[in-house]
């Protein structure tokens, strides 16, 4: 095995257990999960620990993928895959996942890229696939709390593309796609999980 430090991201740690909770309850009927843009593995081999129900494919963008392996092999787990490469401007895996998850990806992604992760997320969701999806949003374009702001601000200075979603415009792409959402859930440090339900039908 590697002797490379695994890549460590402490936000993980602490919001976690806030997730999985929504995961065990909309997940609970789910098999097969595609989570976008793994990070550094952590939430990968922590849900997939506890919700041994699941196959959780990892995915992320190559520079990204050594590190989520270290987290992986290191864990061994028997439902937990390893990395496969997924640019949501590029190709989209070809299997097709019950469930999706992602975290902390729509404010880094520039517009057209939060379009094109739901346009591939339209071609990988079965016909009652759901998908969770954490992280900051503005509601009414509002942000929720100043905190949010200044982050907003901090993410807009590193690159004008970036920044925190409008929940409406979130929705309207996951309408798109037949997705209608179930739960808006608050979560802590003024996040959110969102989660919808395929309904069956596609755009």
């Amino acid at each position: 095995m590697s002797t490379r430090p695994k890549p460590h991201a402490p936000a993980c740690e602490r919001n976690r257990d806030a997730i999985l909770q929504v995961l065990r309850t909309h997940f609970a009927a789910r098999h097969q999960v595609l989570e976008i843009g793994s990070g550094t593995g952590q939430h990968a081999v922590y849900f997939a620990g506890e919700l041994p129900q699941l196959t959780w494919q990892t995915s992320d963008l190559a520079t990204q993928l050594p590190g989520i392996r270290l987290w992986v092999e290191e864990a061994a787990l028997p439902n937990l895959r390893q990395p496969i490469l997924l640019d949501v401007n590029g190709t989209w895996p070809a299997e097709r996942y019950d469930a999706a998850f992602s975290a902390n990806t729509l404010h880094i992604m520039s517009p057209q890229e939060v379009a094109r992760f739901f346009g591939g997320l339209g071609r990988v969701l079965t016909e009652d696939g759901v998908l969770a999806v954490y992280g900051p949003f503005n509601y009414g374009g509002r942000f929720t709390s100043d905190s949010n702001a200044a982050f907003d601000g901090s993410l807009r200075a590193q690159s004008a593309s970036m920044g925190i979603r409008d929940f409406e415009a979130i929705d309207a792409l996951a309408r798109a796609i037949g997705l209608q959402l179930i739960e808006d859930c608050p979560m802590p440090a003024n996040n959110r999980t969102l989660v919808w339900r395929r309904n069956g039908t596609t755009a």
